[in-house]
């Protein structure tokens, strides 16, 4: 069975990050969305949160299995057996990060292999950061996620007082 697996903060999921799990899907048995519990970013919501969000958005795409994990990311991809790391690239600057980060995901883990999807066109542009600060602005984000995920971060950031 091909495992991947596709890390990230999902704070929140947006249409991109579904975008390139639906095309995760046509080539691996199981893609787990991997849910970071630790990020260096301040998260609007909780890890619990982040995961029942991912679970909802995504219960009707087969083949993708949503859990949180701790820790380094290719110690949680050896424990559920991937070798492929997923992840999404909008433009150049992602690039020199996200290759970073495969550098070293690859010499902490030789058998890991850093696979790259580019989303549709329209999510080209398109952040959970930027989703929040158009949120958080009064602005309209709607077909850039799920409708059940803006009503949540609208609740939450106005709960907040962000």
């Amino acid at each position: 069975m091909k495992i991947a697996i596709y890390p990230g903060t999902f704070d929140p999921i947006t249409n991109g990050h579904i975008d390139i799990l639906k095309k995760a899907t046509k080539i691996f048995d199981e893609v787990i969305l991997a849910v970071a519990s630790e990020t260096g970013k301040d998260t609007i919501f909780s890890l619990d949160e982040r995961e029942e969000i991912c679970k909802v958005v995504t219960s009707s795409i087969k083949g993708i299995k949503i859990m949180k994990f701790d820790g380094l990311v290719v110690e949680f991809a050896k424990k559920m057996g991937a070798v492929t790391m997923i992840r999404g690239l909008r433009a150049i600057s992602d690039f020199e990060y996200e290759l970073s980060q495969a550098l070293m995901n690859k010499k902490l883990y030789e058998k890991i292999e850093t696979i790259f999807f580019v989303p549709d066109n329209k999510y080209l542009y398109l952040s959970s950061t930027m989703v929040r600060q158009v949120i958080k602005l009064g602005g309209s984000i709607k077909d850039l996620i799920p409708d059940c995920v803006e009503e949540a971060l609208i609740k939450k950031m106005k709960y907040k007082k962000i």
